[in-house]
């Protein structure tokens, strides 16, 4: 197999990305969703972190590289289908969200509601730097 088969493997969209889901290695739970493509995957592969494609920015997104919440991968897995992606992670730092919580899944329906069920660890403002 060459260097590279694994990711022909892989059932990307027409827009060249694949779904991926970052749950933490050790407890389990959901953090956040995002996407990658071709470069992106390669490269979390090669860095050990993960590197997302941001497709409102339209470019590669090396999560943390902001914040410091890095994620370090400990596990990669494509589903059956091969057409999604789960990274097992070590979220550094505890938070994965950019409002500041564990989890971009902080909001339950509840009564017809979206409620805010996660607490904030940190303040956004205290996290990242103010973009002019």
């Amino acid at each position: 197999m060459s260097s590279t088969q694994w990711l022909d493997e892989i059932s990307w969209t027409d827009e060249g990305l694949v779904p991926v889901i970052a749950q933490d290695a050790e407890t389990g739970k959901i953090l956040m969703f995002a996407w990658m493509n071709r470069e992106s995957l390669a490269l979390t592969v090669s860095e050990g972190y993960a590197v997302y494609w941001s497709r409102s920015r339209n470019k590669l997104w090396h999560k943390g590289e902001e914040s410091g919440h890095r994620q370090k991968i400990a596990g990669i897995y494509l589903d059956c289908d091969e057409d999604v992606i789960v990274l097992l992670v070590e979220q550094i730092g505890g938070i994965a969200c950019h409002t500041g919580r564990e989890s971009c899944f902080y909001r339950q329906l509840l009564e017809g509601k979206w409620l805010a069920v996660s607490p904030v660890l940190k303040d956004p403002k205290n996290i990242y730097k103010v973009h002019e």
